[in-house]
């Protein structure tokens, strides 16, 4: 029997105290479900969300629901960086790849909330932009409760739930969020140049969304025979795909297909994985396997840093103490890169934050996180060149990075190093 569509508040009033509830995350964020559970926070005690980033305004991470919600992030988006405390919202250092198992045994599930197409004739909806950790999820919850939306993509793989697994529907009408394309700088596009050049005819792309790797894109219209393996990708690969750089016929795992856990950007976009079998939507736990992303040759993985010290250790997650976001897939498809045939890991940053600080520093601020380790870092690419670190001593790594630091730090860095 299929469940019948009820109301949002019907549908949250399943949720009970002390139960751990996890919510859809990306495009996928289910916003009436969100709202509800926040109108219904003083009915509710010790509720535990988890997620990775979401969409939206987050308001159950306000200080005035704190009796009621505790947020355990397995990745910050911007709506969570200036609420998180570490005690009512705090986060999951884990890789993307190990989440699910996560919701098998030590976070075990008693809800889920997500976001889905309508069902076909056969009573299967599609998770849509989000297949990563949600379809896990979906799996793991007893009480499933979706939201289901006209504009949510269909989309081929593993994203497929039946409606005998779905406990409440509630009946929305509404787009979904969408973002842009990043305008790159001057150095986004020195940093382009120089990765564009690293990349061969043939090779497997990783890349997320923003200006970094928007700008590597545009630098690869001419490129040939490029296949997309990647926790997630956005329009800046659509227009690869579309220009036919992307075709995906050089790869070993799913020849053909674009492969990713989750999308977010454009209407277009959405529109364009609609039932497409070309794309097909993956759980992290296998998209994310570094055995998986190495059986295809000449993968390219494109991670950025927050600092790296002149070992190589990576700061991905963290500004100092304060977590801004997460250990993500960086390692995951840095390792898988690493064991691929021919693959380049690829640590692509700007020289300078915005305040004109050095991202290549003599050692990590205090309270920073290593999320990729001085060992798994072989190329590092900023607007003034490449440091190629692999088989490379720590007198040699220090040399390599000085050399493709902002010029008006080098000096310091030097002082700095040749003082131990």
């Amino acid at each position: 029997m299929q469940p019948l569509f009820i109301s949002p508040k019907e549908a949250i009033s399943l949720i009970q105290s002390h139960q751990r509830v996890f919510i859809h995350g990306g495009a996928a964020t289910p916003s009436i479900l969100i709202d509800e559970l926040v109108n219904q926070a003083h009915r509710l005690r010790a509720v535990e969300l988890i997620h990775l980033h979401t969409e939206g305004d987050a308001p159950y991470a306000l200080p005035q629901f704190k009796e009621s919600f505790r947020v355990a992030n397995l990745f910050l988006g911007q709506n969570m960086r200036r609420r998180i405390d570490y005690n009512q919202v705090d986060y999951i250092p884990c890789f993307l790849s190990e989440i699910p198992e996560l919701f098998r045994s030590t976070r075990p599930l008693d809800v889920a909330l997500v976001h889905i197409s309508p069902p076909d004739r056969n009573g299967f909806c599609s998770l849509g932009t989000s297949v990563d950790v949600a379809k896990t999820a979906v799996d793991c919850a007893r009480i499933v409760i979706a939201q289901v939306n006209p504009h949510m993509p269909r989309v081929h793989g593993d994203g497929w739930v039946h409606l005998s697994k779905i406990s409440a529907l509630v009946e929305v009408d509404k787009p979904l969020p969408t973002s842009t394309l990043a305008e790159p700088g001057e150095a986004e596009l020195g940093i382009a140049r120089f990765v564009s050049e690293m990349i061969e005819d043939g090779s497997t792309l990783q890349m997320g969304i923003g200006a970094i790797p928007d700008a590597v894109a545009r630098n690869l219209s001419g490129h040939k025979n490029l296949g997309v393996h990647s926790e997630m990708w956005s329009d800046g690969t659509l227009k690869l795909i579309l220009s036919g750089a992307v075709n995906n016929s050089q790869k070993k795992v799913h020849t053909g297909k674009t492969v990713s856990g989750f999308i977010i950007g454009s209407r277009s976009l959405y529109d364009f994985v609609n039932d497409n079998p070309s794309v097909i939507q993956l759980g992290t736990d296998y998209v994310n396997n570094p055995f998986i992303i190495a059986r295809n040759r000449k993968v390219v993985a494109i991670n950025s840093a927050v600092e790296i010290d002149l070992t190589g250790q990576v700061c991905a997650d963290s500004i100092g103490h304060k977590i801004i976001s997460g250990v993500g897939g960086q390692m995951d498809f840095m390792r898988g890169a690493a064991l691929s045939p021919g693959g380049k890991p690829i640590i692509a940053m700007t020289s300078t934050t915005k305040s004109g600080e050095s991202k290549i520093v003599f050692t990590l601020k205090p309270g920073s996180g290593v999320v990729t380790t001085r060992a798994d870092v072989h190329y590092v690419v900023t607007e003034f060149g490449v440091a190629d670190l692999r088989g490379k001593s720590l007198r040699e790594r220090a040399s390599s990075l000085i050399k493709i630091a902002h010029p008006r730090h080098r000096e310091e860095l030097e002082r700095s190093y040749y003082k131990i």
